[in-house]
Formats: structure tokens, sequence, C-alpha cells
């Protein structure tokens, strides 16, 4: 893999200098490298190299072209804002013949960014403080990017958050019970059949033309926005390969289901699993700080629609890959999807209980 991120870095207009190639991140779905070149200057030049996973997103192509097209509309924004675009926002590193990507000889696609440097991520937004600077990155992003046609952009990956569309996958899966598991999962699949018709509840609106199509992240996790080591702020958000057409409510239930649930993903112990009001709050005071005014009244009404939504989709896949056999999402323990959907559910029961103070930290905000 070293020789080939090597020979693919050839390809592409970098800085010229002795080349020096190392794994980066933790990232579970594509290949990444940094890139360093020794220029004489005091530091030197970096770049992100990664190799995109044809498995999980089978139109790369597709994949670029939406990355290229938000990050130059994204430039023109932050710069009548006075901000750096090249900090701001990704930057695509242009390869020998003209694009921003190179296919090798084994038809993996790769590309290459800038370094955005003096910069830090976090995993886990352990504060309020730090979850309301998650929440002001992905606002800022929703709005800056508010006049972009988003039917525009290719679907990354088909009814990523369809949730109806995961419900009947979940009825798909338990009629053909390919693991066996089904007599084990009565109470789960009673807890989803009874919200079956709730799925519908946003795409209902956006038919009915109550919300707009907007660009989303679809993956709006604090470890997707770079902070400024300095300062804290945040500063760029990263990882747009699943950049495609949405609903605001999509990126911002996905932020509550991971950062304001106070257990882990796979806690088997449901008494610890329960939604943080208080950081829930704050990352809605961060949220609408950027986003509020871009977005319309029945769009901040629907955002706890959207927290639930999101959990319980999260919820019901990994409850089908548990009947399935687990053949999506890595496990490893026996039950272990099992146990994730189990957590999930649990989160959005404790939603239900506090709903009348999520909709008035909202309505507040």
């Amino acid at each position: 893999m070293y020789e080939r991120a090597y020979e693919v870095a050839s390809h592409f207009l970098l800085a010229q200098g002795e080349k020096h190639i190392a794994p980066y991140g933790n990232g579970h779905i594509n290949d990444t490298f940094c890139v360093s070149v020794e220029t004489g200057a005091a530091r030197p030049v970096r770049y992100i190299l990664q190799k995109v996973n044809r498995y999980v997103f089978p139109d790369p192509e597709g994949v670029i072209e939406n990355i290229e097209r938000v990050t130059a509309y994204l430039r023109g924004v932050i710069e009548s804002e006075g901000g750096d675009p090249t900090r701001e926002t990704l930057t695509l590193v242009e390869s020998v013949d003209g694009g921003h990507s190179y296919t090798d000889a084994d038809n993996q696609l790769w590309r290459v960014y800038l370094f955005i440097e003096d910069t830090i991520s976090r995993d886990l937004p352990d504060t309020p403080e730090l979850f309301a600077l998650s929440g002001a990155a992905f606002g800022r992003f929703q709005r800056q990017l508010g006049g972009f046609d988003a039917s525009t952009l290719h679907e990354s990956i088909h009814d990523f958050h369809n949730t109806p569309a995961r419900y009947r996958q979940l009825e798909d899966a338990v009629r053909r019970n390919d693991a066996g598991r089904l007599g084990e999962v009565g109470p789960e699949l009673a807890f989803c059949m009874e919200r079956g018709e709730e799925t519908g509840t946003l795409l209902r609106a956006r038919a009915a033309g109550e919300i707009p199509l907007r660009v989303t992240h679809n993956d709006t996790k604090l470890n997707n926005v770079l902070l400024d080591a300095a300062t804290g702020r945040g500063v760029c958000v990263i990882d747009l390969d699943t950049v495609m057409p949405g609903l605001a409510a999509y990126d911002f239930g996905d932020s509550i289901r991971f950062g304001a649930n106070t257990a882990a993903e796979d806690e088997r112990d449901l008494t610890k699993v329960s939604l943080s009001l208080p950081m829930f709050e704050a990352f809605v005071k961060g949220y609408l700080s950027e986003a509020g005014a871009a977005l319309c009244a029945r769009e901040r009404e629907l955002l706890p629609m959207g927290a639930k939504l999101m959990t319980l989709e999260c919820g019901m896949r990994f409850l089908a890959d548990h009947l399935n056999g687990d053949k999506y999402f890595k496990v490893h323990r026996e039950g272990h999807n099992l146990d994730r959907a189990r957590t999930q559910f649990a989160l959005v029961a404790d939603m239900e209980k506090k709903w009348d103070a999520m909709m008035e930290i909202v309505k507040n905000a």
C-alpha cells in the first residue's frame, strides 16, 4: 500500500521536494495517508491522500463531483464573509491531468486535499461548550450552503436517511430471518412497529412543501469538525463524502443521537442511557446561532423530530443487521448489533419522555 501511495502521489500537483507518506487518522471507510513534502522551508508542506472506498461509495466519481461543487461554492461564500477559504473549507488538489482525482490500475479512485495546519480534532463532545462549538460549525455549514441548489448533487448513498425505507429494510430482514434470530427480538420489533407511521414525518413535510431540500453533510460527528489549535473554535467541516441532498433535521438529529446520549452507543446497561438536556440545549444554541436565520419556522419546529427519527433509524439499521447475520456493521461480541439497537431505542424512549422540554429549548433558542 505504501508503494502504491507514493506512486499515486506522483499523479497530483504537489510541492516539489522529498516526500514522506504515512497512515493518518482513525477513519474506518477510506484509506488515508499524510504526505509531507520537504521543500527547504521551516515546516514541510502537507497533504491528505485518500483512496475512496468503492464498496461504500459505488460512484466515487459522483462523490468527487459533489465535493468539487460544494467546496467551490463555499469558497465564494467564505471569501464574501472575509474568511480564509483555504482554511475554512476543504481544498482538492489538482491532478496532473487537470482533474481532482486519479484512478489507479486496480480501478481505485484517489484524491488529495491540502492539509489544514494548526488544527485539532476531538472524538467526543464531553462538555456542553465543546458540543456547542460543533453545533455552530454544522450550523454555519448549513447557512453557508443555503443558496446552493441541493437537487443538483449526486446521492452518494441511496436512501441513506430515508427512514421509511430503513423501516422497510427491517421488515425485509424479519421476513428473511437469515440468522435465525427472530425469536429473541420481539420487544425491539414491537417498539419499531409502534412508531412505523412516524418514520415518514420528515418526508411528508418535504412532500407537502413545508420544508426545503438542503445540502446535508450526513455524518455530523464532532470529529468531522477541525478545531483551531489555539482558540478551540470550529474552523472547518471535513469528511464531505456523504454530502448530498437531504433535510436540515437529518444533520441536526444525527449530531444529537451521537453527542447528547449519556451512554456509549453499545451500552448494555440501559439505565445509563438517556438524553442529556444540557447537551441538547448546548448544541441547539450553537447550531441555531449560525443556521437559525437560514431555516424556516417549520424546519426549526421539526429539529427534535430529526433527533428522534435519526436515532430510531440507526436502531432499526442495527436491528436489521443483527437479523441478517451482522453483515454490515462490524461486531466485537455475540449480540453486539442487538445491544446497539437496544441503546438507540432506549434513547428514543427517553426523548419521548423529554419531548416537551426539547421542543421548548428549540422554541426559545
